[in-house]
Formats: C-alpha cells, sequence, structure tokens
C-alpha cells in the first residue's frame, strides 16, 4: 500500500487501516524511513491485557520467555546472537 501527502503535508490512511489500527499514531523517523506506530484509545488498558497473562508468571519465568523471545527473533533476521 503507498500513499501520498496532501499539498499541506497530510497524510490519508484508509478507513479499513484506521478501523483495524486505531486513529492515533506515533511516528517514529529513521535514516531512511517513518514507522507508523498505533497507539490504543486506552493505553493503561491495553497495558493491563498485555501483562494479563504475566500475572501469575515468576520473574525467572518472565526471563526466560524474553529471552526464548529474543532468540527466536534473532534465528528469523538469520543472525548468530
Amino acid at each position: 500500500m503507498s500513499a501520498e501527502t496532501d499539498g499541506q503535508g497530510r497524510l490519508y490512511i484508509p478507513k479499513d487501516v484506521r478501523e483495524k489500527y486505531g486513529q492515533k499514531y506515533h511516528i517514529v523517523t529513521y535514516e531512511d524511513r517513518i514507522e507508523l506506530i498505533p497507539v490504543a484509545d486506552d493505553p493503561l488498558a491495553a497495558v493491563r491485557e498485555a501483562a494479563d497473562d504475566l500475572r501469575d508468571a515468576s520473574v525467572e519465568e518472565i526471563r526466560e520467555a524474553i529471552e526464548a523471545e529474543a532468540k527466536d527473533e534473532a534465528e528469523e533476521a538469520g543472525g548468530d546472537r
């Protein structure tokens, strides 16, 4: 999908994308690109929902899960980290 800004620099985000991801976005800039990161309507509720699975987990279980996910991501990227 591609888009262009209008004369005033506004970017049109299609309705189906807005319905899926919401109306608010963080804009993250890099040297060669930008990313739009959706912002939840209620960020605190989103954090609570994301953390619900961790409610009964020990610190060690959380640490192991993070390390396993990082290892999987590194392998997918083809790196040996």
